[in-house]
């Protein structure tokens, strides 16, 4: 039963404790009301922005570089970086394009010098060698001083040249001696045969006969000159020697081409001569072949002039696309038969040894070679967005990649993609990019470190 109105008290106890009750309803309808506004003007899920004042209320949720709100909402898969991270990490970000992206062969190469730059250095005459001037690994420009050889038989020759030369000046003024007796014995015959026919033609035979020993002569100067040319010596070097009358036997052996040294067969006070095939062999290192055997059935769509990709050995099993080097290099040459046992042909790529990075290529390495190949008609394949393979990380076990944010200074957010097979570096988007929309070119691994970072964090 409801005693209440039937309670008995003064009028100054009633209005205090009515005004007590009214308050507390009212504060109560303004809490609710505040708390409705709230929810309606968030999306729902925003449980990580912070009211004015309280902004240090989950610093300690602060990661590293970046930062992660707390909650699993919609700011879940983004990470902040101050300006210093990012320039520090090279993050850069720029607008997504269509490639067209051909098709490409894949397959097994090794790295081997070019032939075509090459040279073995001989000696052409038998000697000591009694300097060496270059060590293997050396780099040497085209006629520079590589051994010193000295030759016994250099000096032979050059000193039968100089006999020769002798000979021919000894020779030339017999020529003119018996020319002036033959043409008074002509004359005294002619004027009036105080002379008979016999003496004259003797003496015609005696000037032919000079004239014939100086051709001689002159014939063994130019063998004996031919000689020492072929004992190394240049023309400039006979004619000192022809000036000078002085033996050289020493012949300096000099680099055909500008190269490295890559094989190098004699030492200090060896003997040597044009029956060895090499004393060193020199190469030109800056441009190498990569010889990648192509099965025949893939071989219809490769041609001279194709574009091609090399990667090395010790890099094709690395899981991380990205940091794989690659080179870059063109089809060369064809070879216009199928070996018989293996069924391939080889395809030679002329590839630039270096990279900026400092990565070099060295012959004998083995590697992978991805060439492009022409699709059936020569028609191109559609055009496709792609990006470079350092864009593409692997999150949470697939391939995402990270955009900017509108609207947040120095803000990215994972975006899952499906991607294709790789082509020449780029990686086809089939689904989470659109031409146009902006995305994280270099320094993604730092956002995945730091995405990581916060989700480890946040487990609890």
């Amino acid at each position: 039963m409801n005693t209440l109105p039937h309670i008995s008290a003064p009028a100054s106890r009633h209005r205090p404790f009515a005004a007590s009750a009214a308050l507390a309803i009212a504060i109560a309808a303004i809490t609710l009301l505040g708390g409705c506004k709230k929810h309606s003007e968030g999306d729902g899920h925003d449980h990580g922005a912070k009211p004015q004042g309280k902004a240090d209320d989950h610093a300690g949720h602060d990661h590293g570089e970046g930062g992660h709100e707390e909650g699993g909402g919609a700011h879940a898969d983004e990470v902040t970086l101050t300006a210093e991270a990012v320039e520090r990490y090279g993050v850069k970000d720029e607008a997504a394009q269509f490639w067209v992206l051909k098709p490409t062969v894949v397959t097994p190469a090794r790295v081997a010098f070019n032939t075509e730059a090459m040279a073995h250095v001989g000696s052409p005459l038998r000697g000591r060698a009694v300097e060496v001037k270059v060590r293997l690994g050396e780099t040497v420009k085209a006629g520079q001083e590589l051994v010193i050889i000295e030759s016994p038989e250099l000096g032979e020759a050059q000193a039968d040249y100089l006999q020769k030369r002798t000979a021919v000046l000894t020779a030339g003024p017999a020529v003119e001696l018996t020319k002036v007796a033959w043409e008074r014995a002509k004359g005294l015959y002619e004027q009036s045969q105080g002379i008979s026919l016999t003496e004259v033609q003797r003496r015609e035979a005696e000037h032919k006969a000079a004239i014939a020993n100086v051709k001689a002569a002159e014939a063994a100067v130019t063998a004996s000159e031919n000689r020492l040319h072929l004992l190394g010596m240049k023309q400039e070097d006979v004619a000192t020697l022809a000036s000078t009358g002085e033996i050289a036997p020493r012949h300096a052996i000099k680099a055909a081409i500008d190269g490295q040294v890559v094989q190098r067969e004699v030492t200090l006070g060896e003997l040597v001569g044009p029956d060895r095939e090499a004393l060193m062999i020199l190469a030109d290192t800056r441009l190498l072949w990569v010889l990648a055997d192509v099965p025949e059935a893939k071989l219809t769509g490769i041609a001279v002039g194709a574009k091609a990709w090399i990667t090395i050995g010790s890099a094709t099993g690395q899981s991380d696309r990205a940091a794989t080097p690659r080179f870059e290099g063109t089809v060369s040459f064809i070879a216009p038969l199928v070996d018989p046992t293996t069924r391939t042909a080889q395809v030679r790529i002329d590839v630039p040894a270096s990279l900026d990075g400092g990565l070099t290529l060295k012959p004998g390495m083995f590697a992978q070679a991805e060439i492009v190949a022409s699709m059936p008609g020569g028609a191109d394949p559609a055009p496709t967005v792609a990006v470079p393979d350092e864009a593409i990380q692997t999150v949470e076990g697939g391939p995402a990649v990270f955009v900017p944010v509108a609207n947040e200074l120095n803000t990215f957010a994972k975006r899952a993609v499906t991607v294709g097979k790789p082509v020449g570096g780029l990686v086809p988007i089939h689904s989470g990019l659109v031409e146009g929309e902006r995305f994280v070119i270099a320094g993604t691994f730092i956002l995945k470190a730091e995405l990581g970072k916060g989700s480890a964090a946040h487990e609890h």
